[in-house]
């Protein structure tokens, strides 16, 4: 049997919730009907449209655009903050209705999910009624709406769920994508920000079948390893399954929501190399090693992604944890501005249990005495290296050594006392 998938998107998440607290607290109007929007104050970098009402987009207000801007469309525009604490109340509130029914659950955002009907599809007439049915019961139990959308594997679930709303059933299986995905414009497939839409669009790349009939080599050439991801998802290829969230429950992360956009890699990297140093801190204070290494964006535009890795062995060292977010990232961002970025640790094991080790764990065999070993460098210290040898890495000893004595001065004179040369100029730790 084929997978069968669900991808459940709540539609206006922000809106619809403060809504209905709003209805609960005795208010009279439901924002969902008015031009209404979420937004927040300039200082926490909240200052633009988090969320809106079908009303207001009747005013071409669009999410992630500045508050002000909204308001000089629509001068009568309600305007409320975010809660997030009671936005994370309604969240976990769904995913636990959802677990009800298989807890083949993953939760990809604060208001979104992939389910894996799979196991659960003989209990049911096909997986439209199922669909309908979670659809119905998310409503009648807590009174917003969401879309589900139906597909073999997760990118054209996504997909389908962002087909008409509010409250729809959606198909998207392999053989109606020519029909329900090709025509789309470009910038509708999940991954395509505005940038790489707009770069698209100069190689008479319009829609989403124009690029999924593009050379793959072309795409590579021109976009690196984000052309073969926007390559696959344009052709429904997508190997990634539902990953429960079981196996995501006992983690260690932290993510940070940046003063000024991200626009190069070399100003992510570090970023990220903050946040190894951060999550490796936290598993070396508690005993944990990961077994898996996740990094998570959000573009400016809000939309995110992600992609995890397993490591080579499980670690809790800085290094390791940095050199795989790197990588990961190379892999999943598309070339937008980032406002987020995040660190995620999973598969946790006990540092005193017994662990698979990979060969790159190994001690390397001896090696005949270097006559040539003996030689200092001008501070008399440290062995010279040759003229053309490469830099040697330390050895994963000596990483765990400085780790453990950066963990030592932080405790003692506090987190700021010391952090890496690469950090003497990134302000946002």
């Amino acid at each position: 049997m084929k997978p069968i998938i669900f991808h459940i998107d709540v539609n206006s998440a922000y809106l619809s919730w403060t809504s209905l607290e709003k209805l609960k607290n005795g208010s009279d109007i439901d924002l969902r009907t008015i031009p209404a929007i979420i937004g927040g104050d300039e200082k926490s970098r909240h200052g633009i449209v988090l969320a809106k009402s079908i009303p207001a987009k009747k005013y071409g207000i669009q999410t992630a655009e500045p508050v002000a801007s909204a308001l000089r469309k629509c001068p009568g525009l309600v305007v409320e903050k975010p809660d997030h604490t009671m936005y994370r109340r309604y969240s976990r509130a769904m995913m636990e209705l959802l677990s009800g029914y298989t807890p083949d659950l993953e939760q990809v955002s604060i208001d979104e999910c992939y389910l894996d009907f799979t196991p659960i599809a003989h209990l049911y007439p096909s997986p439209e009624e199922a669909a309908a049915r979670i659809r119905d019961h998310i409503f009648e139990t807590f009174g917003f709406t969401v879309n589900v959308g139906i597909s073999n594997v997760k990118v054209l679930a996504k997909m389908a769920s962002d087909f008409e709303k509010p409250g729809k059933v959606h198909t998207l299986y392999p053989e109606e994508i020519p029909l329900k995905m090709w025509p789309l414009p470009v910038s509708d497939l999940f991954m395509v920000g505005r940038r790489s839409a707009e770069r698209l669009k100069t190689y008479g790349i319009r829609t989403i079948g124009d690029l999924a009939h593009t050379d793959l080599s072309f795409l590579t050439a021109h976009f690196k390893s984000h052309g073969r991801l926007m390559w696959e998802f344009a052709n429904g290829i997508d190997p990634s399954p539902v990953v429960s969230n079981r196996q995501e429950a006992k983690g260690v992360g932290n993510s940070i929501t940046l003063s000024t956009d991200v626009t190069t890699a070399e100003a992510a990297k570090k970023v990220l190399l903050s946040l190894a140093e951060s999550v490796a801190a936290r598993l070396r204070k508690a005993g944990q090693l990961a077994g898996t290494v996740a990094v998570e964006l959000k573009y400016a535009d809000f939309t995110k992604a992600s992609h995890q890795a397993p490591t080579l062995s499980p670690c809790n060292d800085t290094d390791a944890i940095y050199r795989l977010s790197c990588s990961l990232f190379d892999q999943v961002w598309n070339g937008e501005p980032i406002r987020l970025l995040g660190i995620r640790s999973s598969r946790l094991t006990a540092e005193g249990e017994p662990v698979q080790l990979s060969i790159f764990d190994l001690p390397l065999a001896s090696m005949p005495p270097d006559p040539d070993a003996a030689r200092t460098d001008f501070s008399g210290t440290h062995p010279a290296k040759k003229e053309g040898e490469p830099a040697r890495s330390p050895s994963p000893e000596k990483l765990k050594k400085l780790d453990a004595a950066m963990d030592a001065i932080r405790k003692k004179y506090g987190k700021n006392a010391i952090h890496k040369g690469e950090l003497t100029d990134f302000s946002d730790r």
